[in-house]
């Protein structure tokens, strides 16, 4: 698997080149956001996982996850039906992210492959939130980094915002470039930075969130083949 020659995002035409830094600078009230609905995602598949902890009433299982229609890295439509019978490791994020995205890649190719043949059971998926700059072409490049067998997804505005929103991620753009910059595609995208592992009928089953390592994803993936 090639590994990434530089860190750091790159501006205009070209993905970052994958780096695996810890953290991203964010703005302020943006990173508010982003923490907030992150603790509210994790709460809800917490009552999810240990329903036992309610008092009273039947356990509210989180809606995460649902239909889509999206295009892959090679320009063909994907819904989600097309999973079905597989886990599905779900990821959001986008090619210019220059440290969360590619730690979290990482991450889930290295848990495929701890898996060894049982990982064909598992289909590694990364829908981008970031569709004017990620096409399939970019999104083809950038995936290569990371593992054979991730499926990446672009689609247009309307069709990445449903898809988040099925999943109940949260992203925005956080600024431009360089100060003075003139290029429109010169940005950040704060965004949730969750795992999903989804069950062969599409509901959830588990949730990583960022940090999470290889080991401790394939140790549950394994629980549930």
């Amino acid at each position: 698997m090639a590994k990434p020659e530089k860190d750091g995002a790159s501006h205009g035409g070209e993905p970052a080149k994958p780096a695996a830094t810890p953290f991203i600078r964010r703005r302020t009230g943006l990173l508010a956001v982003v923490l907030i609905v992150g603790a509210l995602a994790f709460a809800a598949v917490q009552l999810y996982q240990h329903p036992g902890r309610m008092t009273g009433g039947t356990p509210t299982m989180p809606a995460v996850g649902g239909p889509f229609s999206l295009t892959d890295q090679n320009g063909k439509p994907v819904t989600e039906a097309g999973f079905k019978g597989k886990l599905m490791l779900v990821y959001f994020g986008y090619t210019f992210c220059p440290d969360v995205c590619p730690t979290a890649l990482t991450e889930m190719g290295n848990a495929i492959e701890a898996l060894g043949p049982a990982g064909d059971k598992v289909a590694p998926v990364f829908i981008t939130v970031d569709p004017a700059r990620d096409t399939p072409e970019h999104l083809k490049e950038y995936l290569a980094y990371f593992h054979p067998r991730f499926v990446g997804l672009t689609g247009t505005a309307e069709q990445v915002t449903a898809a988040a929103k099925a999943y109940r991620v949260y992203y925005a753009k956080a600024k431009t470039g360089a100060a003075g910059a003139s290029d429109a595609l010169d940005y950040l995208v704060d965004h949730t930075s969750i795992i999903y592992l989804m069950g062969p009928e599409g509901g959830l089953k588990a949730h990583f969130p960022h940090g999470t390592g290889a080991d401790a994803m394939a140790k549950k993936i394994r629980e549930l083949l």
